[in-house]
Protein backbone atom coordinates (compact mmCIF):
# COMPACT_ATOMS: atom_id res chain seq x y z
CA UNK A 1 0.00 0.00 0.00
CA UNK A 2 1.32 3.24 -1.10
CA UNK A 3 2.22 6.48 1.58
CA UNK A 4 -0.55 8.25 -0.15
CA UNK A 5 -3.07 5.47 0.30
CA UNK A 6 -2.27 4.89 3.95
CA UNK A 7 -2.53 8.56 4.75
CA UNK A 8 -5.85 8.72 3.84
CA UNK A 9 -7.07 4.99 5.22
CA UNK A 10 -5.67 6.78 8.69
CA UNK A 11 -7.43 9.78 8.28
CA UNK A 12 -10.52 8.11 7.33
CA UNK A 13 -10.36 5.54 10.45
CA UNK A 14 -10.11 8.69 12.73
CA UNK A 15 -12.91 10.33 11.07
CA UNK A 16 -15.26 7.36 11.15
CA UNK A 17 -14.02 6.73 14.86
CA UNK A 18 -15.27 10.11 16.11
CA UNK A 19 -18.10 10.03 14.02
CA UNK A 20 -19.13 6.62 15.60
CA UNK A 21 -18.22 6.93 18.89
CA UNK A 22 -20.80 10.57 18.36
CA UNK A 23 -23.30 8.54 16.98
CA UNK A 24 -23.21 5.35 19.63
CA UNK A 25 -23.33 7.97 22.52
CA UNK A 26 -26.55 9.72 21.42
CA UNK A 27 -28.82 6.18 20.55
CA UNK A 28 -27.03 4.39 23.78
CA UNK A 29 -29.73 3.39 26.07
CA UNK A 30 -28.47 6.28 29.22
CA UNK A 31 -29.67 8.69 31.45
CA UNK A 32 -29.14 11.83 29.96
CA UNK A 33 -26.75 12.98 32.60
CA UNK A 34 -24.71 10.45 31.82
CA UNK A 35 -25.40 11.03 28.17
CA UNK A 36 -24.21 14.25 28.54
CA UNK A 37 -21.20 13.34 30.87
CA UNK A 38 -19.80 11.01 27.78
CA UNK A 39 -20.24 13.79 25.02
CA UNK A 40 -18.27 16.44 27.46
CA UNK A 41 -15.74 13.69 27.47
CA UNK A 42 -15.95 12.85 24.06
CA UNK A 43 -16.00 17.20 23.38
CA UNK A 44 -12.57 17.23 25.24
CA UNK A 45 -11.10 14.46 23.40
CA UNK A 46 -11.84 16.58 19.95
CA UNK A 47 -9.16 18.45 20.11
CA UNK A 48 -6.46 16.50 20.19
CA UNK A 49 -8.20 13.88 17.66
CA UNK A 50 -7.89 17.14 14.88
CA UNK A 51 -4.33 18.08 16.28
CA UNK A 52 -3.64 14.13 14.72
CA UNK A 53 -5.85 14.80 12.24
CA UNK A 54 -3.83 18.10 11.55
CA UNK A 55 -0.36 16.50 11.91
CA UNK A 56 -1.63 13.20 9.21
CA UNK A 57 -2.91 15.69 6.92
CA UNK A 58 0.54 17.82 7.27
CA UNK A 59 2.78 15.06 6.77
CA UNK A 60 0.72 13.37 4.06
CA UNK A 61 1.07 16.75 2.10
CA UNK A 62 4.82 16.83 2.38
CA UNK A 63 5.32 13.63 1.03
CA UNK A 64 3.10 14.73 -1.69
CA UNK A 65 4.81 17.56 -2.01
CA UNK A 66 8.35 16.04 -2.21
CA UNK A 67 6.98 13.50 -4.47
CA UNK A 68 5.88 15.73 -7.10
CA UNK A 69 9.00 17.43 -6.53
CA UNK A 70 11.08 14.79 -7.55
CA UNK A 71 8.55 13.57 -10.31
CA UNK A 72 9.17 16.85 -11.68
CA UNK A 73 12.76 16.74 -11.42
CA UNK A 74 12.88 13.46 -13.29
CA UNK A 75 10.55 14.56 -16.49
CA UNK A 76 12.68 17.77 -16.44
CA UNK A 77 15.86 15.37 -16.97
CA UNK A 78 14.09 13.04 -19.64
CA UNK A 79 13.10 16.27 -21.31
CA UNK A 80 16.55 17.70 -21.86
CA UNK A 81 18.42 14.37 -22.36
CA UNK A 82 15.21 14.17 -25.37
CA UNK A 83 16.16 17.37 -26.68
CA UNK A 84 20.23 16.92 -26.49
CA UNK A 85 19.81 13.52 -28.61
CA UNK A 86 17.23 15.63 -31.05
CA UNK A 87 19.94 18.07 -31.85
CA UNK A 88 22.71 15.72 -31.56
CA UNK A 89 20.89 13.63 -34.58
CA UNK A 90 19.76 17.25 -36.30
CA UNK A 91 23.66 18.15 -36.49
CA UNK A 92 24.74 14.48 -37.58
CA UNK A 93 22.35 15.09 -40.42
CA UNK A 94 23.19 18.52 -41.32
CA UNK A 95 26.40 17.65 -41.50
CA UNK A 96 26.32 14.38 -43.31
CA UNK A 97 24.52 16.66 -45.89
CA UNK A 98 27.25 19.01 -45.63
CA UNK A 99 29.88 16.29 -46.45
CA UNK A 100 27.68 14.78 -49.10
CA UNK A 101 26.89 18.38 -51.26
CA UNK A 102 30.83 18.97 -50.87
CA UNK A 103 32.06 15.45 -52.73
CA UNK A 104 29.01 15.66 -55.75
CA UNK A 105 30.91 19.47 -56.24
CA UNK A 106 34.23 17.53 -56.42
CA UNK A 107 32.97 15.15 -58.50
CA UNK A 108 30.69 17.47 -60.82
CA UNK A 109 33.33 20.44 -61.87
CA UNK A 110 31.39 23.77 -62.18
CA UNK A 111 30.18 23.36 -65.87
CA UNK A 112 32.38 26.71 -66.48
CA UNK A 113 35.56 24.51 -66.22
CA UNK A 114 34.45 21.65 -68.33
CA UNK A 115 33.99 23.95 -71.31
CA UNK A 116 37.42 24.93 -70.86
CA UNK A 117 36.32 28.40 -68.52
CA UNK A 118 39.20 29.92 -66.68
Amino acid sequence: MSNNNRGALLVGLIVGTAVGAVAGLLVAPRKGQETRQVLKKVAAAVPDLAEDLSDTVKLQTDRLATTAVGSWATTIDRVQQSLAAGIMASQSVQNKSVVSNMNSHESNPAPSAAFGGE
